[in-house]
Protein backbone atom coordinates (compact mmCIF):
# COMPACT_ATOMS: atom_id res chain seq x y z
CA UNK A 1 0.00 0.00 0.00
CA UNK A 2 2.86 2.38 0.73
CA UNK A 3 4.06 1.97 -2.86
CA UNK A 4 0.68 2.92 -4.29
CA UNK A 5 0.24 5.83 -1.90
CA UNK A 6 3.57 7.17 -3.13
CA UNK A 7 2.38 6.77 -6.71
CA UNK A 8 -0.71 8.86 -5.91
CA UNK A 9 1.32 11.63 -4.25
CA UNK A 10 3.95 11.64 -6.99
CA UNK A 11 1.22 11.68 -9.66
CA UNK A 12 -0.44 14.79 -8.27
CA UNK A 13 2.75 16.71 -7.57
CA UNK A 14 4.33 15.57 -10.83
CA UNK A 15 1.34 16.51 -12.96
CA UNK A 16 0.95 19.87 -11.23
CA UNK A 17 4.60 20.70 -11.94
CA UNK A 18 4.15 19.50 -15.53
CA UNK A 19 1.08 21.68 -16.01
CA UNK A 20 2.77 24.78 -14.59
CA UNK A 21 5.77 24.23 -16.88
CA UNK A 22 3.49 23.67 -19.87
CA UNK A 23 1.77 27.02 -19.37
CA UNK A 24 4.82 29.02 -18.27
CA UNK A 25 7.45 27.77 -20.72
CA UNK A 26 6.33 27.45 -24.37
CA UNK A 27 8.42 25.09 -26.48
CA UNK A 28 8.37 22.62 -29.37
CA UNK A 29 7.50 19.74 -27.03
CA UNK A 30 4.94 21.78 -25.09
CA UNK A 31 1.51 20.25 -25.64
CA UNK A 32 -0.47 23.11 -24.05
CA UNK A 33 0.79 25.70 -26.52
CA UNK A 34 0.53 23.29 -29.45
CA UNK A 35 -3.16 22.93 -28.61
CA UNK A 36 -3.61 26.70 -28.32
CA UNK A 37 -1.69 27.34 -31.55
CA UNK A 38 -3.57 24.70 -33.58
CA UNK A 39 -6.91 25.94 -32.23
CA UNK A 40 -6.21 29.57 -33.14
CA UNK A 41 -4.94 28.55 -36.60
CA UNK A 42 -8.03 26.50 -37.49
CA UNK A 43 -10.35 29.15 -36.00
CA UNK A 44 -8.65 31.77 -38.19
CA UNK A 45 -9.28 29.60 -41.26
CA UNK A 46 -12.94 29.29 -40.23
CA UNK A 47 -13.17 33.08 -40.09
CA UNK A 48 -11.44 33.63 -43.45
CA UNK A 49 -13.02 30.83 -45.54
CA UNK A 50 -16.09 29.49 -43.66
CA UNK A 51 -18.08 26.64 -45.22
CA UNK A 52 -21.34 27.74 -43.55
CA UNK A 53 -21.10 31.48 -44.12
CA UNK A 54 -24.13 32.26 -41.99
CA UNK A 55 -22.63 30.59 -38.92
CA UNK A 56 -21.37 33.02 -36.28
CA UNK A 57 -17.61 33.30 -35.71
CA UNK A 58 -18.35 32.64 -32.04
CA UNK A 59 -20.80 29.85 -32.79
CA UNK A 60 -23.32 28.29 -30.44
CA UNK A 61 -21.59 26.65 -27.43
CA UNK A 62 -18.19 27.97 -28.56
CA UNK A 63 -17.10 28.74 -24.98
CA UNK A 64 -18.55 25.49 -23.64
CA UNK A 65 -16.50 23.50 -26.14
CA UNK A 66 -13.43 25.60 -25.34
CA UNK A 67 -13.78 24.66 -21.68
CA UNK A 68 -14.18 20.99 -22.63
CA UNK A 69 -10.86 21.22 -24.52
CA UNK A 70 -8.89 22.28 -21.48
CA UNK A 71 -10.86 20.16 -19.02
CA UNK A 72 -10.43 16.90 -20.94
CA UNK A 73 -6.74 17.38 -21.74
CA UNK A 74 -5.51 19.07 -18.57
CA UNK A 75 -7.91 19.54 -15.64
CA UNK A 76 -9.25 15.98 -15.73
CA UNK A 77 -5.73 14.60 -15.29
CA UNK A 78 -5.10 17.03 -12.45
CA UNK A 79 -8.34 16.06 -10.69
CA UNK A 80 -7.48 12.38 -10.61
CA UNK A 81 -7.05 10.65 -13.95
CA UNK A 82 -3.24 10.84 -13.92
CA UNK A 83 -3.03 9.23 -10.48
CA UNK A 84 -5.63 6.56 -11.27
CA UNK A 85 -3.99 5.63 -14.58
CA UNK A 86 -0.54 5.40 -12.96
CA UNK A 87 -1.95 3.10 -10.27
CA UNK A 88 -3.67 1.01 -12.94
CA UNK A 89 -0.49 0.58 -14.98
CA UNK A 90 1.56 -0.36 -11.91
CA UNK A 91 -1.11 -2.76 -10.65
CA UNK A 92 -1.26 -4.41 -14.09
CA UNK A 93 2.54 -4.79 -14.21
CA UNK A 94 2.57 -6.20 -10.65
CA UNK A 95 -0.10 -8.70 -11.70
CA UNK A 96 1.97 -9.82 -14.69
CA UNK A 97 5.04 -10.10 -12.44
CA UNK A 98 3.22 -12.78 -10.44
CA UNK A 99 3.54 -14.97 -13.53
CA UNK A 100 7.13 -13.94 -14.21
CA UNK A 101 6.23 -11.51 -16.98
CA UNK A 102 8.28 -8.34 -16.68
CA UNK A 103 8.04 -7.00 -20.22
CA UNK A 104 4.93 -6.99 -22.41
CA UNK A 105 6.73 -5.69 -25.50
CA UNK A 106 6.16 -8.26 -28.25
CA UNK A 107 7.45 -6.21 -31.17
CA UNK A 108 10.48 -4.01 -30.63
CA UNK A 109 10.42 -1.29 -33.28
CA UNK A 110 13.23 0.85 -31.86
CA UNK A 111 15.63 -0.40 -34.53
CA UNK A 112 13.28 0.73 -37.31
CA UNK A 113 13.73 4.09 -39.12
CA UNK A 114 11.91 6.87 -37.28
CA UNK A 115 9.46 7.47 -40.15
CA UNK A 116 8.53 3.75 -40.16
CA UNK A 117 7.91 3.79 -36.39
CA UNK A 118 5.79 6.91 -36.74
CA UNK A 119 3.72 5.57 -39.64
CA UNK A 120 3.17 2.17 -38.01
CA UNK A 121 2.14 3.76 -34.72
CA UNK A 122 -0.24 6.14 -36.48
CA UNK A 123 -1.98 3.40 -38.46
CA UNK A 124 -2.28 0.92 -35.58
CA UNK A 125 -3.49 3.52 -33.07
CA UNK A 126 -6.05 4.91 -35.52
CA UNK A 127 -7.45 1.46 -36.37
CA UNK A 128 -7.86 0.66 -32.67
CA UNK A 129 -9.58 4.00 -32.10
CA UNK A 130 -11.87 3.43 -35.11
CA UNK A 131 -13.06 0.18 -33.54
CA UNK A 132 -13.54 1.80 -30.14
CA UNK A 133 -15.55 4.57 -31.79
CA UNK A 134 -17.85 1.94 -33.30
CA UNK A 135 -18.33 0.44 -29.84
CA UNK A 136 -19.31 3.85 -28.46
CA UNK A 137 -22.21 3.86 -30.93
CA UNK A 138 -23.22 0.23 -30.64
CA UNK A 139 -23.04 -0.54 -26.91
CA UNK A 140 -25.94 1.23 -25.13
CA UNK A 141 -24.13 2.26 -21.93
CA UNK A 142 -21.18 3.59 -23.95
CA UNK A 143 -23.52 5.52 -26.22
CA UNK A 144 -24.97 7.38 -23.22
CA UNK A 145 -21.52 8.86 -22.57
CA UNK A 146 -20.83 9.46 -26.28
CA UNK A 147 -24.03 11.49 -26.57
CA UNK A 148 -22.15 14.40 -25.01
CA UNK A 149 -20.01 14.65 -28.14
CA UNK A 150 -23.03 14.34 -30.40
CA UNK A 151 -24.93 17.10 -28.59
CA UNK A 152 -23.01 19.60 -30.76
CA UNK A 153 -25.50 21.66 -32.78
CA UNK A 154 -23.04 23.74 -34.82
CA UNK A 155 -19.70 22.37 -35.94
CA UNK A 156 -16.45 24.17 -35.21
CA UNK A 157 -12.89 23.14 -34.35
CA UNK A 158 -13.49 23.05 -30.56
CA UNK A 159 -16.38 20.57 -30.97
CA UNK A 160 -13.60 18.04 -31.53
CA UNK A 161 -12.87 17.91 -27.80
CA UNK A 162 -16.39 18.09 -26.40
CA UNK A 163 -16.64 14.60 -24.94
CA UNK A 164 -17.36 12.97 -21.59
CA UNK A 165 -14.33 12.14 -19.44
CA UNK A 166 -15.46 8.50 -19.41
CA UNK A 167 -14.46 8.26 -23.07
CA UNK A 168 -10.85 8.95 -22.09
CA UNK A 169 -10.95 5.96 -19.75
CA UNK A 170 -12.64 3.72 -22.33
CA UNK A 171 -10.13 4.57 -25.07
CA UNK A 172 -7.05 4.28 -22.83
CA UNK A 173 -8.09 0.98 -21.23
CA UNK A 174 -8.90 -0.77 -24.51
CA UNK A 175 -5.86 0.42 -26.43
CA UNK A 176 -3.32 0.14 -23.58
CA UNK A 177 -2.32 -3.52 -24.03
CA UNK A 178 -2.03 -3.62 -27.86
CA UNK A 179 0.00 -0.40 -27.92
CA UNK A 180 2.11 -1.43 -24.92
CA UNK A 181 3.07 -4.62 -26.77
CA UNK A 182 4.83 -2.50 -29.39
CA UNK A 183 7.98 -0.74 -28.22
CA UNK A 184 7.21 2.84 -29.23
CA UNK A 185 8.91 5.75 -27.45
CA UNK A 186 7.15 8.64 -25.68
CA UNK A 187 8.40 10.97 -28.40
CA UNK A 188 6.44 8.90 -30.92
CA UNK A 189 3.28 9.25 -28.85
CA UNK A 190 3.69 13.04 -28.70
CA UNK A 191 4.16 13.46 -32.45
CA UNK A 192 1.24 11.14 -33.26
CA UNK A 193 -1.00 12.94 -30.79
CA UNK A 194 -0.27 16.38 -32.24
CA UNK A 195 -1.02 15.08 -35.75
CA UNK A 196 -4.29 13.50 -34.54
CA UNK A 197 -5.37 16.72 -32.78
CA UNK A 198 -4.70 18.77 -35.93
CA UNK A 199 -6.73 16.38 -38.11
CA UNK A 200 -9.50 16.21 -35.48
CA UNK A 201 -9.74 20.01 -35.31
CA UNK A 202 -10.07 20.18 -39.10
CA UNK A 203 -12.66 17.37 -39.21
CA UNK A 204 -14.95 19.28 -36.87
CA UNK A 205 -14.25 22.71 -38.34
CA UNK A 206 -16.46 25.02 -40.38
CA UNK A 207 -14.27 24.38 -43.44
CA UNK A 208 -15.03 22.73 -46.77
CA UNK A 209 -12.08 20.35 -47.06
CA UNK A 210 -12.15 17.02 -48.90
CA UNK A 211 -8.44 16.48 -49.78
CA UNK A 212 -9.38 15.45 -53.34
CA UNK A 213 -8.39 11.82 -54.09
CA UNK A 214 -6.93 11.55 -50.57
CA UNK A 215 -10.47 11.69 -49.16
CA UNK A 216 -10.40 7.88 -49.28
CA UNK A 217 -7.44 7.96 -46.93
CA UNK A 218 -7.94 10.95 -44.63
CA UNK A 219 -11.03 11.88 -42.65
CA UNK A 220 -12.33 15.35 -43.53
CA UNK A 221 -15.06 17.88 -42.60
CA UNK A 222 -17.25 16.99 -45.61
CA UNK A 223 -17.26 13.35 -44.46
CA UNK A 224 -17.36 13.84 -40.71
CA UNK A 225 -20.35 16.19 -40.83
CA UNK A 226 -22.43 13.13 -41.73
CA UNK A 227 -21.21 11.33 -38.63
CA UNK A 228 -22.88 14.11 -36.62
CA UNK A 229 -26.02 14.32 -38.80
CA UNK A 230 -29.31 13.88 -36.98
CA UNK A 231 -30.85 11.80 -39.77
CA UNK A 232 -28.78 8.70 -40.52
CA UNK A 233 -29.30 5.56 -42.66
CA UNK A 234 -29.12 3.29 -39.59
CA UNK A 235 -29.32 3.47 -35.81
CA UNK A 236 -25.58 3.02 -35.19
CA UNK A 237 -24.25 5.81 -37.34
CA UNK A 238 -21.67 6.09 -40.12
CA UNK A 239 -18.19 7.49 -40.84
CA UNK A 240 -16.43 6.41 -37.63
CA UNK A 241 -12.99 7.52 -38.83
CA UNK A 242 -10.82 9.40 -36.36
CA UNK A 243 -7.87 10.51 -38.51
CA UNK A 244 -8.16 8.01 -41.37
CA UNK A 245 -11.28 7.49 -43.51
CA UNK A 246 -9.91 4.36 -45.16
CA UNK A 247 -11.37 2.03 -42.50
CA UNK A 248 -14.90 3.23 -43.30
CA UNK A 249 -14.39 2.56 -47.00
CA UNK A 250 -12.87 -0.86 -46.32
CA UNK A 251 -15.58 -2.00 -43.89
CA UNK A 252 -18.56 -0.40 -45.61
CA UNK A 253 -19.46 2.32 -43.11
CA UNK A 254 -18.64 5.30 -45.36
CA UNK A 255 -21.63 7.52 -46.13
CA UNK A 256 -21.62 10.83 -48.05
CA UNK A 257 -24.93 11.02 -49.97
CA UNK A 258 -24.61 14.76 -50.77
CA UNK A 259 -23.12 17.94 -49.35
CA UNK A 260 -23.81 17.99 -45.61
CA UNK A 261 -23.09 21.69 -45.21
CA UNK A 262 -26.56 22.58 -43.90
CA UNK A 263 -27.45 19.20 -42.41
CA UNK A 264 -29.13 19.33 -38.99
CA UNK A 265 -26.82 17.89 -36.32
CA UNK A 266 -27.46 15.93 -33.13
CA UNK A 267 -29.43 12.81 -32.23
CA UNK A 268 -33.06 11.90 -31.66
CA UNK A 269 -34.29 13.44 -28.42
CA UNK A 270 -31.34 15.84 -28.09
CA UNK A 271 -33.71 18.72 -27.34
CA UNK A 272 -34.02 17.24 -23.84
CA UNK A 273 -30.27 16.79 -23.42
CA UNK A 274 -28.62 19.05 -20.78
CA UNK A 275 -27.00 22.25 -22.03
CA UNK A 276 -24.39 23.04 -19.36
CA UNK A 277 -21.05 21.36 -18.68
CA UNK A 278 -21.82 19.92 -15.25
CA UNK A 279 -25.28 18.74 -16.29
CA UNK A 280 -23.81 16.98 -19.32
CA UNK A 281 -21.10 15.35 -17.21
CA UNK A 282 -23.57 14.08 -14.62
CA UNK A 283 -26.40 13.09 -16.98
CA UNK A 284 -24.93 9.80 -18.35
CA UNK A 285 -24.08 8.59 -14.84
CA UNK A 286 -27.67 8.96 -13.67
CA UNK A 287 -29.02 7.73 -16.99
CA UNK A 288 -27.18 4.42 -16.48
CA UNK A 289 -29.02 3.89 -13.17
CA UNK A 290 -32.42 4.47 -14.74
Amino acid sequence: MEKYWKIVVDSYTGYWNYLVNEVAYPGWHNYFWWLVGLSLFVWLLEIIVPWRKGQSIVRKDFWLDGFYMFFNFFLFSLIGYNAISNIGVNAFNDFLALFGITNVVAINVQSWPFWAQLLTMFIIADFIQWNIHRLLHRIPWMWEFHKVHHSVEEMGFAAHLRFHWMETIIYKVIQYIPLAMIGFSLQDFFVIHIIAVAIGHLNHSNLNITYGPFKYLLNNPAMHIWHHAKKLPNQYGVNYGISLSVWDYIFGTAYIPKSGRDEKLGFEGDEKFPKTFWQQIIYPLFKQKT
